[in-house]
């Protein structure tokens, strides 16, 4: 770390000796991890919320045969907007999550076991840039794909093969009798919401999760020791 006296001496309030330094040190550091800690509870609980979603009216349109099964398309667009919500929580939580890993593995890392980098200066420079000039350090995007291949893309797997059951199944459709001749033609007319027919909803459905497996499986994550939830 580098000597309190080299620090520019017009910066009022800054710490006189080294055991203030790492008393404000201590002090900063459980401040960013309650910081982290909160918006992490704040990603949990969107979860929550979609998880929540998606069993609600899983449980009402495969036990009620007079439900519609536009009730799943709506827990898909339901899922889609907690999911978006999630994902521009998950760009401020990995702004503090790098701040604490900075410090656990510059600072507390060399303290328990010294290795051989050569000091900490540049993690500090880069430390207080960014508290200087905060900045996302992940685009929307790329926050949206993460959320998606770690929970949202099982929800929405689990929403489609519900939706195409209640479309395949008679015995969870009211008036509906499946004919084994025409098996296709029934589960297209069954598909049809308001004037939009079957297979204009399949078509949309297909390219929705078209693009959603773009999503999951395209793109690289960073690498080293960065830990990413």
């Amino acid at each position: 770390m580098p000597e309190i006296s080299s620090l520019p001496a017009a910066i009022a309030g800054l710490p006189a000796n080294s055991g203030e330094a790492t008393t404000a040190i201590v002090h900063y550091y459980r401040a960013e991890m309650a910081r982290m800690t909160s918006w992490r509870n704040r990603l949990d609980l969107t979860t929550n919320w979609a998880i929540t979603v998606v069993a609600a009216l899983l449980s009402v349109t495969l036990s009620t045969p007079d439900a519609h099964h536009g009730l799943v398309l709506m827990a898909m667009v339901i899922v889609s907007l907690l999911l978006y919500i999630e994902g521009r929580r998950y760009r401020f939580y990995d702004v503090y999550r790098m701040r604490v890993r900075q410090f656990e593995r510059h600072y507390f890392g060399q303290l328990f076991g010294p290795g051989g980098e050569g000091g900490p200066e540049p993690w500090l420079q880069a430390l207080a840039q960014d508290l200087r000039h905060p900045t996302f350090r992940i685009t929307l995007w790329r926050a949206l794909r993460r959320r998606l291949r770690r929970n949202y893309i099982w929800m929405y797997l689990i929403l489609l093969a519900a939706w195409l059951l209640k479309l395949a199944s008679p015995d969870l459709q009211s008036g509906v009798l499946l004919d084994p001749s025409r098996p296709v033609d029934r589960v297209l007319d069954h598909a049809a919401v308001g004037p939009m027919p079957g297979l204009l909803v399949l078509a949309l459905i297909g390219l929705v999760y078209a693009g959603l497996l773009y999503l999951v499986f395209s793109g690289k994550e960073r690498g080293g020791d960065e830990v990413r939830v």
